[in-house]
């Protein structure tokens, strides 16, 4: 295709990839979370199958992102989601490690998939942005592409997360805090809740994101005392 050849077909591509890069901390820090407590060979399956099923998911999200984004409620579940997902990967014990090896390594990729699919619903308006800079035939194309590539760097980013966890435990509470702060965020974006938080709520934006982040921690530390007194 001569279109594959244009200038604008790369720089749509181009786009594509860093606006995935630059919005993906968050989702390398899921997946290094969910990962961390499965032996080593198996730590390296979670994150490269997690996120490629996480980017397949995140193209199919993209395709109707907008029509998505306007739903009421849709936010609220996201949130609720996240802070359950943040207070569990908190929670998560030793004697995980104990259970079948294959039960651990679906649990995670199942993880990383829910958490990447609440967390992109911002995202990927960007990326869908980007690719309209490019020829409309190729669009879908470029969506496949860009975020394809996007993959080996966001498991590098997971990998290089999981080394650092080993070396700073602190990490891991601020990685589930991260999913507190955007559950709060979240939960103002509703179209249901946005009206009502932000005129009875100064700054609620930022009260609400840290007031999740607060609620995840303690949440799941509380829960991690519990499991060990009993």
């Amino acid at each position: 295709m001569d279109v594959l050849s244009s200038a604008t077909f790369w720089f749509a591509l181009g786009s594509i990839i860093l606006t995935n890069i630059i919005l993906s901390g968050d989702n390398a820090v899921v997946i290094a979370l969910a990962s961390r407590n499965l032996p080593p060979s198996q730590q390296k399956k979670a994150i490269f199958w997690g996120s490629a099923a996480a980017i397949i998911l995140r193209v199919i999200l993209t395709v109707t992102a907008v029509s998505l984004l306007t739903l009421p409620y849709l936010k609220i579940v996201g949130a609720v989601l996240l802070v359950y997902i943040g207070v569990q990967l908190l929670n998560e014990g030793d004697g995980e490690e104990e259970m079948d090896g294959k039960d651990n390594l679906w649990a995670a990729i199942r993880t990383i998939l829910i958490a990447d699919l609440v967390m992109s619903l911002d995202n990927v308006i960007a990326v869908a942005a980007a690719a309209q800079k490019g020829p409309e035939e190729t669009r879908l194309l470029l969506l496949i592409l860009g975020l394809g590539l996007s993959i080996p760097l966001i498991v590098f980013g997971s990998t290089l997360l999981l080394k650092v966890m080993e070396r700073f435990p602190i990490i891991i509470t601020i990685g589930a805090a991260l999913l507190g702060y955007l559950a709060g965020e979240m939960l103002v974006a509703d179209p249901i809740t946005h009206d009502f938080l932000v005129n009875t709520i100064p700054e609620a934006h930022l009260v609400l994101a840290i007031g999740g982040a607060v609620l995840v921690v303690a949440w799941g530390y509380f829960l991690k005392r519990k499991h060990k007194s009993s």
